[in-house]
């Protein structure tokens, strides 16, 4: 029978950023019910490091196969274009941001409502702070991943280009610089008020890489080692870290002497304990085929959709949350008030992300319908012959 070769669009990457987003979202609105039941409760790391982790590995997808010589300088400037972007997407939900919480303060007459989320040295040091904003020293709270992503993605024609040359080789460079980084707590420092970024991209590209290594090395060939000790060791690690959270056990001192990056449970640094936790996960939905499947969906699921306009959705999911978390301060309510809240953000996520899915129906931005806005994962080629095989089964 002869091997027909067709385009289908993997949308386990879509499904899981979604995920991601949602859960970003709840977070962002602390004090809320629901925001005890996503992850963080569960475990050392949070949706912020899925989201880095599935970011790698959809740059991988776009970008990867294609960072070949006499193309590297026009992909370096795509990605570098795209954390211009970012950057702009910064600075816009900041001073958003900064709008909602300031008209909550002049028209409801809550002046502390300024003191919220690191909005204070703009009203004491305006001049300082503003500086500040825009050369990214000064973050408010809850507005720190894209700045964050913006600088990892400058870094990432490097991480490219060691793939090229060896994955181990990527992988020891990035490791090396998360390492010494977190030893020696070099991040880029914070401006007018002291401290360094609250996600420092030195710390985190290397997770960043970790995902485009494990594309690369599937789409060359490899496969994850599938053997039951590393499913036991990952599944009793997630154990672990699951009582560690709900006992709690935050008081024993584990260190045993070593630094904070090996031992802690530091967010800015990304310590071991949270970078092992998401990893821990990924491997076992990675390796486990029903865990797998779960996320292989339809293109026209709601998920799907959801996660493939995910900058869009992340920058409206932020101002949501700024508005819900005003309106939370305001009043505190209850379990119907936080229901409302969630459920509002989450629909009119949603209800964006089907808008930008229905604008090329219409015939807006065509020329966009027809090749896949970056990092959105590219269409996987599939062989369709006897009893096939899933494409990317091996990830």
């Amino acid at each position: 029978m002869p091997v027909q070769s067709v385009k289908v669009r993997d949308t386990r990457i879509d499904v899981f950023r979604a995920l991601a987003l949602l859960t970003i979202f709840i977070n962002h609105v602390p004090g809320t019910i629901y925001e005890n039941f996503t992850h963080k409760n569960l475990g050392f790391s949070d949706s912020a490091e899925a989201f880095v982790l599935i970011s790698g590995m959809a740059v991988a997808l776009a970008y990867g196969s294609k960072f070949a010589p006499g193309n590297r300088l026009l992909l370096s400037l795509k990605m570098w274009r795209r954390a211009g972007v970012l950057y702009t997407a910064h600075i816009m939900t900041t001073m958003a941001t900064i709008a909602i919480f300031a008209a909550a303060a002049i028209f409801l007459k809550r002046a502390e409502l300024l003191n919220q989320i690191n909005i204070g040295p703009l009203v004491k040091q305006p001049v300082e702070a503003l500086f500040g904003l825009v050369t990214m020293g000064h973050q408010l709270g809850y507005n720190n991943i894209l700045s964050m992503y913006a600088a990892v993605l400058i870094l990432t024609p490097v991480l490219l280009l060691l793939a090229r040359i060896s994955l181990p080789l990527m992988l020891g460079v990035s490791g090396l610089v998360w390492f010494l980084s977190g030893l020696y707590q070099v991040a880029p420092t914070n401006y007018p008020t002291e401290g360094v970024w609250f996600l420092n991209p030195l710390s985190w590209q290397f997770l960043f890489a970790i995902g485009i290594a494990g594309v690369v090395h599937v789409r060359r060939g490899g496969e994850l080692p599938k053997h039951p000790i590393l499913i036991g060791l990952a599944v009793g690690y997630l154990v672990l870290a699951l009582a560690w959270v709900r006992i709690p056990l935050w008081g024993i001192d584990a260190s045993m002497g070593m630094p904070m990056v090996m031992t802690g449970f530091d967010k800015t640094f990304l310590s071991a304990p949270r970078l092992l936790h998401v990893l821990a996960i990924a491997y076992l939905i990675a390796v486990v085929p029903t865990l797998n499947s779960m996320a292989r969906t339809a293109p026209e699921h709601p998920l799907a959709i959801l996660g493939k306009h995910s900058l869009p959705v992340f920058i409206a999911g932020t101002l949501l949350a700024m508005v819900a978390q005003v309106m939370k301060l305001v009043n505190p309510g209850g379990l119907p008030y936080d229901t409302l809240l969630i459920a509002t953000g989450a629909v009119m996520q949603f209800a964006l992300a089907y808008y930008l899915e229905w604008l090329p129906s219409v015939g807006w931005n065509k020329k966009a319908a027809a090749k896949p806005a970056v990092p959105a994962a590219e269409p996987v080629k599939v062989q369709v012959a006897p009893n096939p095989k899933p494409a990317l089964q091996r990830i």
